[in-house]
């Protein structure tokens, strides 16, 4: 990989595929906003709350971005509530074994694979953990009115007004604003701008949240991308979550493009952008690091992934572009 200039970094061998760029699509989280204290926040939330009053086990157990990184980077934990799913078990099954919560978490995630949950599940049943009673509760993966679990999150995410608007029914555990109030958006009027001038119309968005939540947070910025031809993937039935590259295909064609670039910041971005590749669409995966707790590792683990482009911000891209061009 060649360092271009400080934050950029690109595979010298996909130059020429970047001059062709026709696209740019972006995830949500993490690219154009910052949820370490909205999506973030409310596993940790979560996990204290079912623990303390489902599970019931009076203690403190900190949950911390590396633990939740630690199941992102396995590339099948797109989704935060699969995230705090787990977390919930390990924190159940710490507490059954008298194991250190911590180090519990942290094994587990090593034994977790792209099946998600599903590997986690396996992994805890190989070493005769019963879980039998809190998976009972929780009714987790289910749709999202059938499960306590999702509905917990849901609650503490989207706050009173937007849970009724998006569920149609009055909360049960929370009232009030919601933690979405605490995203932060990165994406600004400037960039987009510097971007229509490069790919016009071609800009989307394939996220795994949905298009309400948003539309939201990105408020009139949302109208600068394409909405007909972005996915909102909270919005489609789970067999479609990342990394199936169905979505990020589907806005491909859509725009009719030729040669795409994905942006995202997880590993579950990676593996689909990839997938699409070898569907037979040209599609570059551009990396963002600089969002991460610990930015130094995330662009390291981007380059030894093989990412065709990483950058510090997304507001790096039309540099970058430019430093290919010249």
């Amino acid at each position: 990989m060649k360092k271009m200039d400080n934050g950029i970094y690109v595979d010298a061998r996909k130059i020429n595929q970047i001059k062709n760029l026709d696209a740019v699509i972006f995830d949500c989280d993490g690219v154009l906003i910052d949820v370490s204290n909205s999506y973030d926040l409310t596993i940790k939330k979560t996990v204290d709350f079912v623990v303390n009053k489902i599970a019931s086990i009076n203690k403190s157990l900190p949950v911390t971005t590396e633990m939740i990184d630690s199941f992102k980077k396995t590339g099948g934990f797109n989704d935060e509530v699969d995230v705090t799913y787990v977390i919930i078990l390990a924190a159940v099954a710490s507490d059954k074994t008298s194991k250190n919560f911590s180090d519990f978490v942290f094994e587990i995630a090593k034994n977790a694979d792209q099946t998600g949950i599903k590997s986690v599940e396996r992994y805890l049943d190989s070493i005769k953990i019963d879980l039998t009673d809190i998976k009972k509760k929780l009714v987790y993966p289910a749709k999202r009115l059938e499960s306590p679990l999702s509905s917990i999150f849901d609650e503490l995410f989207y706050g009173e007004d937007m849970y009724v608007q998006l569920y149609k029914r009055s909360p049960k555990f929370f009232n009030g604003k919601g933690l979405i109030e605490n995203d932060t958006v990165l994406v600004t009027k400037n960039l987009l701008d510097e971007l229509h001038q490069r790919f016009n119309k071609k800009i989307s968005i394939v996220t795994g949240r949905g298009i309400i939540s948003v539309k939201h947070s990105l408020k009139k910025l949302s109208d600068e991308f394409d909405l007909e031809n972005s996915r909102f993937l909270e919005d489609e039935p789970r067999e479609i979550a990342k990394p199936n590259p169905q979505s990020l295909i589907s806005s491909i064609k859509g725009m009719g493009s030729f040669c795409s670039m994905f942006v995202g910041d997880s590993m579950e971005d990676f593996i689909m952008a990839h997938k699409a590749v070898e569907s037979g669409n040209p599609t570059l995966f551009c990396g963002i690091y600089g969002t991460s707790k610990d930015p130094g590792t995330k662009r390291d683990f981007f380059e030894q992934k093989g990412a065709d482009i990483v950058l510090e911000s997304i507001h790096l891209i039309p540099k970058t572009l430019n430093l290919v061009r010249a």
